[in-house]
């Protein structure tokens, strides 16, 4: 039976509570246990699949096409698990299960109410599925004392109860703050938010103190004092120069230990961490540095390319090499010539994105890329930007676009309204929901073989995850072909372009899925680290 750690946050958000939940679960598996990690958020969103970044950053996808949480994507990258649509829920999701339960007559007639009905539907949705694996972690989404949270603390506060002692621990994330002018760092926001956490029926087995300086001896032991824990149960969580050495300061500071002791568990077996400590010392310890510029639309919240920013650091890990971002708004090269921004730079990377604000800038971040033999890396949307690019310069069709931005005379990239997936015919309609209608997650696709995307894999047949709702017209290809872009990657009926790149320039190719959402640190991309090598060696050019 699958043991189960339930991970709060009080005091403030973006305490790093998906951060805390993967370094948990890669320190569990280090010690050789199998774990699942789930992500519970409150809002009222059926996912985050039409949220601006703005407001959510990115929105992670699954093989089986759930648009999540980006916290999963930590999740991925930390343990090497899979997540799925089974893997994060939010209060949207769950009141459209119940309410279509309520309409088809499923609570006979029941007054359908928060206890036991939502409470029910969520411990329904955290034990499904956790039979093979020996830890479970779910990290709640939101700040203890919101209200839209409180059905989601009552179910798992439920769900203790009914698992028994030794079956279930809660976890508690909060603020230690140093106030300058006390000269200080206060506990008494911890303090209420264990109050409120233990008000509501939870009495949390293990507390991470996140802070910026050391919390001394007494101060601990007033936190437990005060919080009815164990001193050595209340975990410091300092600062740290890069996410991936969170696994090694956790497991310093006997995190792990304190977990698996509320689970009765004294004599766990010892870590095996070395891969995280190598991967910690690359980071710090570079043999170089390559400079990439991220030309995109969402650079105002780097949370928006939390995946993306990920996979160039991995890229630099394969390479041993510090990989530096210059993030560019695209708007930027629609006032500004390009040489004043991407001059010093040694690759360009155009990332997925929606909507015709910032194309042009895009757009002539690729032609910068293509005319000075720049490393050149467009993802999705950066694919399409690519290829309208050389429809225009290449292929000789100067009123080439996107059928995104409204009506045109070659609609070079346009929208798609079915597509096969796993030999079944998906339809969607052009004026359909937005939400889950694009095409999502795991699909294959054929490599050319002797083109620099076979190479870079190694293989000829791949999977790679999407999300778009626009395509490039297979119908152009020809003429694109002739003018020096040749399609190297496509469904494996022949109707989808998957990958484009022109093989007389350096290093050029746009792909129509996300290979971030793939990358970890100890597995980098192949398409990451080949850039960053292309990246790398540019720089030895100039």
């Amino acid at each position: 039976m699958a043991r189960f750690i339930f991970i709060t946050g009080g005091v403030v958000s973006s305490l790093g509570k998906g951060l805390a939940s993967a370094a948990l679960g890669a320190l569990l598996q280090a010690r050789g246990y199998s774990v699942r990690l789930r992500k519970l958020d409150p809002y009222l969103n059926v996912d985050p699949g039409t949220m601006s970044p703005y407001q959510h950053g990115e929105v992670y996808v699954t093989d089986d096409g759930a648009e999540t949480d980006l916290d999963l994507g930590h999740y991925e990258r930390f343990t090497g698990v899979p997540s799925s649509k089974g893997d994060n829920i939010t209060t949207g999701r769950i009141y459209q299960q119940i309410i279509a339960k309520e309409r088809r007559g499923d609570y006979l007639g029941a007054t359908v109410q928060v206890i036991p009905h939502v409470t029910d539907e969520i411990k329904a949705f955290i034990l499904a599925g956790t039979g093979d694996v020996d830890f479970v972690l779910c990290e709640i989404g939101g700040t203890i004392g919101d209200i839209e949270s409180l059905p989601f603390v009552e179910a798992i506060r439920q769900l203790g109860n009914e698992l028994g002692h030794g079956n279930a621990a809660f976890v508690h994330l909060t603020l230690v703050p140093y106030i300058p002018s006390a000269g200080e760092l206060k506990t008494k926001p911890t303090q209420h938010s264990v109050k409120e956490l233990r008000g509501i029926g939870i009495q949390p087995d293990v507390l991470l103190c996140r802070c910026e300086r050391e919390i001394p001896v007494e101060e601990r032991r007033k936190i437990a004092l005060f919080c009815n824990v164990r001193p050595e149960s209340v975990i410091q969580a300092l600062d740290v120069d890069t996410i991936y050495d969170v696994p090694l300061a956790y497991h310093r500071e006997g995190f792990d230990i304190q977990v698996l002791r509320a689970f009765g568990i004294d004599n766990p077996p010892p870590p095996r961490i070395d891969q995280w400590k190598e991967i910690v010392r690359r980071v710090r310890q570079p043999d170089g540095e390559v400079t990439i510029a991220v030309v995109g639309k969402y650079t105002g919240l780097l949370d928006a390319y939390k995946s993306l920013a990920e996979a160039l650091t991995h890229g630099g890990i394969a390479n041993r090499v510090k990989v530096r971002m210059k993030w560019l708004a695209s708007e930027l090269f629609e006032q500004e010539d390009c040489v004043s921004h991407l001059g010093d730079v040694h690759g360009i990377l155009v990332p997925g994105g929606f909507g015709e604000r910032g194309a042009a800038g895009k757009i002539a971040a690729v032609t910068f890329a293509r005319e000075h033999d720049v490393p050149y890396f467009g993802i999705c949307f950066g694919m399409q930007m690519a290829v309208i690019e050389a429809a225009r310069n290449l292929a000789g069709l100067p009123a080439a676009s996107s059928s995104e931005f409204g009506p045109c005379q070659d609609r070079v990239v346009g929208l798609m309204t079915e597509w096969m997936r796993d030999n079944e015919r998906e339809v969607r309609a052009a004026n359909g929901d937005m939400g889950g209608t694009m095409r999502l997650g795991k699909y294959d696709a054929l490599l050319a073989p002797g083109s620099k995307a076979a190479e870079i894999y190694g293989a000829q047949r791949i999977s790679e995850r999407h999300r778009h709702r626009y395509e490039v017209n297979m119908a152009y290809r020809e003429r694109l072909e002739a003018g020096g872009m040749i399609f190297s990657g496509v469904s494996p009926d022949g109707l989808l372009p998957e990958i484009v790149e022109i093989p007389k320039h350096p290093w050029f190719i746009g792909v129509q899925f996300h290979p971030e959402l793939k990358s970890k640190p100890f597995a980098p991309h192949p398409l990451f680290a080949s850039f960053v090598k292309a990246a790398l060696d540019q720089s030895r050019l100039v």
